[in-house]
């Protein structure tokens, strides 16, 4: 007779195998992270494995992993938004300029620009969803159109002059050592992982993400959901704004359009981590720390100025295309992991209904 627990063992090897994969895509990143951080400090003692280098990549990092969450949001519902960097650079121009020029009250400055973020998020939601028109085609042509009014507000000029302390302290603050941005991250991070992991909201959001006609002919009000993915992404990217307001004390036009490669590559990449194969918030945080330390490595080797962006392009190529792989692999292996169902094992002796027997119902 057939020993039942050899056959249990062999039917779940496939399951096992599965999750060993499932349980490497997850943390490859952060091991990757690991291992740079330890090659970077083999090569350079003196500098790298330092306070000041951990405080550099949490600053560097801090604004592109905002917008990256920001676009994270769009993502998951199946669009792009090509206007981040240009609205966090104009919104963070408009900060300073109301602050200095128009001479309007800090505090006062702050709701102004979180409502005009939002209320650009919607006007992008409203041109995608209601006027039919391309994610890609709205957000490049408000983004162009957010860069031509910085450039006519500032007349191709600086905006500088006395800022309170107070304004000052939303970049500058840090408790124990650690820059306050890093904690305006996490805190985003943690929010958006709750709502796409914990509530319906979430749930919606993925499945509009994965088909959008199915999720409406389950009840999701598409229009409510893509509108307000928009709105709440524009209130980000305006955050992200004054806080890069507060960090440069100064308005130019020449720093949001910078934002755009490596916040893609932040919120592509993220998708090959932590949750293989779709958008999440921590998985976005690991890919964009990731990239900070690859940066701040090279940058201290003595690397020219043109690597930052190669290596942002060359990591935005591969990120795509570890991203398509681990959706597809996540796909096969939920296929290939269901335990196929076993015939009952019937007790020694007893008579079976194997086709070759004969039975009484084929007379």
């Amino acid at each position: 007779m057939t020993n039942p627990t050899s056959v249990t063992s062999t039917t779940l090897t496939p399951v096992h195998r599965a999750s060993r994969r499932d349980l490497l895509s997850r943390f490859l990143l952060p091991m990757i992270a690991l291992a740079l951080i330890v090659i970077f400090s083999i090569v350079l003692p003196r500098t790298f494995p330092t306070v000041t280098t951990m405080q550099a990549i949490l600053n560097s990092t801090a604004l592109i992993a905002l917008l990256a969450l920001a676009e994270m949001l769009v993502v998951i519902i199946g669009e792009y938004d090509l206007s981040v960097g240009y609205m966090a650079g104009l919104q963070s121009i408009l900060t300073i300029g109301f602050i200095v020029k128009q001479g309007m009250p800090w505090p006062l400055v702050v709701v102004l620009i979180l409502l005009i973020g939002i209320g650009v998020g919607i006007l992008n939601g409203v041109l995608i969803y209601i006027f039919k028109i391309d994610s890609f085609i709205v957000t490049l042509g408000v983004g162009t159109i957010a860069f031509a009014v910085a450039n006519w507000y500032t007349q191709g000029n600086q905006l500088f002059g006395t800022l309170p302390q107070g304004f000052i302290n939303i970049y500058s603050a840090k408790l124990f050592g650690i820059p306050a941005p890093a904690f305006y991250v996490v805190g985003l991070a943690a929010i958006c992982w709750f709502v796409l992991e914990y509530t319906p909201t979430g749930r919606y959001l993925y499945a509009l993400g994965a088909n959008r006609r199915a999720a409406e002919l389950t009840g999701i009000s598409s229009r409510k959901i893509v509108i307000g993915v928009f709105a709440v992404s524009g209130l980000i990217v305006a955050f992200a704004g004054i806080v890069l307001a507060s960090q440069l004390r100064i308005g130019s036009v020449s720093t949001g359009p910078d934002f755009l490669l490596p916040v893609f590559v932040g919120a592509v990449l993220g998708s090959a981590t932590i949750k293989p194969g779709r958008p999440n918030a921590w998985g976005t945080v690991v890919a964009v720390v990731l990239l900070g330390i690859g940066i701040a490595g090279l940058q201290q080797i003595g690397a020219s100025y043109f690597v930052q962006p190669l290596f942002n392009g060359i990591t935005l190529i591969v990120g795509v295309g570890v991203a398509g792989y681990a959706s597809r692999r996540i796909r096969k292996s939920n296929k290939t992991s269901i335990p196929t169902p076993q015939p009952a094992l019937a007790p020694s002796g007893a008579p079976t209904d194997s086709p070759t027997e004969k039975s009484p119902l084929n007379n």
